[in-house]
């Protein structure tokens, strides 16, 4: 497996997932050491003259006007990071911390945060040696930043809180000494370097964003299969209906629905057997091609996000202009008070902390998951209603009555889209004042991506769902005389093949809930997209 290099410039979401998910090995870029040290040189001084710099020799927030003396400049960081681990919940994901981790080194590699790069160099290794701070998931407003989850993370840097090692919870001083790390006494202003940022919530955006394009693609697996159930009529999905539309998810997912259904013996064409199909069949491209216009615009967000300086103040060096386009218009501050031209730098207090362009997103990504959810369901729907699934048996069982079949399971389908109902409810239209109103709005992006999260989990078991249904489905049609999985196009011929692999067809009831769990494996491992990949070729997109 490649190793992912942290150079504050280079990294994606694919490389996220790599390192947090599947444990790829992360090496600090030496550029950025440089980057880091000049920028470390200009702290130094601060502190070393005793000037007045916001983060650097001051309090924090409100007291960001209390001067702090050179002696007690590494209390102040451990202080801060001890009074701001206040979190609350149950811990983050393992893959989640090990993300925050690596999206907070590599924000500190850009080299405008004033850190030392041995402290940067220890977090990396915290993350290689499989160290996971015990990190709780609620408390953090998202401005400024993270604050209260990044600060149980810096804990276990320092030796303190608690991590997982092994998948034994212990001491963070006991989990370091375990890994043979050593605990790391914070500099000048590295406190705040560490917890001053965007990265919690964008670490679970990054992962929510990889595997959303699995579930768009798994989307129109699942429609694909459903449609072959009903008859569904593949006229809907002529390219020259979604090219006069103009709408590129759209498009996508009109030509991701015909390569799936290639070949197929189970559809219809307009008129054999009726005019037109309902929304949740003829619409397909439609709705589930406007969710992928939606994480296309998410993942940009967040891949933007990913090598953003988030924290404050900020070390800008007099030569920045020469790194982005319009520098000197921006930088315009060699007058302000917190600039200091004779360190060769500017030290400015800004903004970038501030969650609101990752919150809006992560509500926009919840939004957009929640539908897929919303419309499989109803595709669930019609596969189990004898009034509506075009002969199939009521809720899908040969036996009805004596049994239920899949009557149940379109309970849960319906009881989970109508949680992500609730949980679509923007996180990003609140603000609480904080900080005695010195920080006075806030972003709540960390919830906004907490609930994405959610719902994306919900989604999952919603279209394993609507698998198992229309594979089910599909095998009652053998039984009536229909080609059941004989007809089945190559794509998802393959698809309900390895479905088959490890759910068997339902004859009497028996426990579901294994079955479903099964399934949902499958689709959030991307294993059935890659399967029907593998028969449809690369214009199904299915990868």
């Amino acid at each position: 497996m490649d190793r992912v290099i942290i150079d504050g410039r280079s990294l994606t979401i694919k490389k996220v997932a790599l390192a947090a998910r599947f444990g790829a090995q992360v090496a600090l870029d030496s550029e950025a050491e440089k980057r880091m040290s000049a920028s470390r040189a200009v702290v130094d001084r601060c502190v070393d003259e005793e000037l007045v710099r916001y983060g650097i020799t001051t309090g924090f927030g409100k007291f960001c006007d209390v001067v702090i003396s050179k002696d007690e400049n590494a209390l102040l960081q451990r202080n801060l990071i001890m009074s701001h681990a206040c979190g609350v919940g149950e811990p983050l994901p393992a893959e989640v911390v090990r993300a925050v981790a690596l999206l907070r080194a590599n924000a500190l590699a850009v080299g405008y945060s004033g850190i030392r790069p041995s402290t940067v160099r220890a977090l990396v290794d915290l993350l290689n040696a499989g160290v996971v701070p015990v990190v709780p998931e609620k408390g953090s407003l998202g401005a400024s930043g993270d604050l209260a989850p990044l600060s149980h993370l810096v804990l276990v840097l320092m030796g303190l809180g608690e991590a997982f090692y092994k998948g034994v919870r212990m001491g963070g001083a006991h989990a370091l000494a375990a890994a043979g790390l050593e605990p790391v006494t914070l500099a000048a202003k590295e406190g705040l370097a560490l917890i001053n940022g965007t990265q919690v919530m964008t670490a679970i955006g990054a992962l929510a964003c990889f595997d959303a394009r699995k579930l768009l693609r798994t989307a129109d697996l699942a429609a694909a299969l459903s449609a072959q159930a009903l008859g569904g009529i593949v006229d809907a999905y002529d390219p020259r209906v979604h090219e006069l539309r103009r709408q590129d998810g759209q498009i996508a997912s009109a030509a991701s629905l015909r390569a799936l259904l290639s070949g197929s013996r189970l559809t219809s064409r307009q008129g054999e057997l009726r005019v037109q199909d309902a929304y949740a069949l003829r619409c397909v491209p439609q709705i589930h091609g406007a969710s992928r216009d939606a994480v296309d615009y998410v993942s940009r967000i967040v891949e933007n996000e990913l090598g953003a300086v988030t924290d404050n103040p900020l070390i800008l060096p007099e030569d920045l202009e020469a790194g982005f386009s319009g520098g000197a218009a921006r930088r315009g501050a060699a007058d302000a008070p917190e600039a200091g031209a004779d360190l060769g730098a500017d030290i400015i207090s800004g903004g970038n902390f501030h969650g609101q362009p990752v919150a809006l997103a992560m509500d926009f990504l919840g939004i957009a998951l929640a539908e897929l959810a919303s419309i499989s369901e109803r595709r669930v729907e019609r596969l189990v209603n004898p009034s509506l699934s075009n002969g199939l048996p009521a809720f899908l069982s040969s036996n009805g009555g004596l049994n239920s079949g899949f009557m149940i399971t379109q309970y849960v389908a319906a009881a989970l889209v109508s949680e992500n109902k609730i949980l679509a409810h923007p996180a990003s239209v609140d603000s609480i004042p904080s900080s005695a109103n010195q920080e006075d709005h806030v972003s709540m992006g960390t919830i906004a991506a907490r609930k994405a999260r959610s719902i994306l989990e919900n989604l999952q078991h919603v279209l394993a769902i609507e698998i198992l249904a229309a594979c089910q489905a599909i095998d009652l049609g053998a039984h009536a005389g229909r080609p059941g999985a004989e007809g089945l196009s190559p794509a998802t011929a393959a698809a309900h093949k390895l479905v088959r692999s490890v759910v068997p067809p339902l004859g009497p009831d028996r426990v579901m809930y294994p079955d479903i769990e099964a399934v949902r494996a499958l689709v959030a491992e991307g294993s059935l997209v890659r399967a029907a990949a593998d028969r449809a070729g690369a214009s199904a997109e299915v990868d």
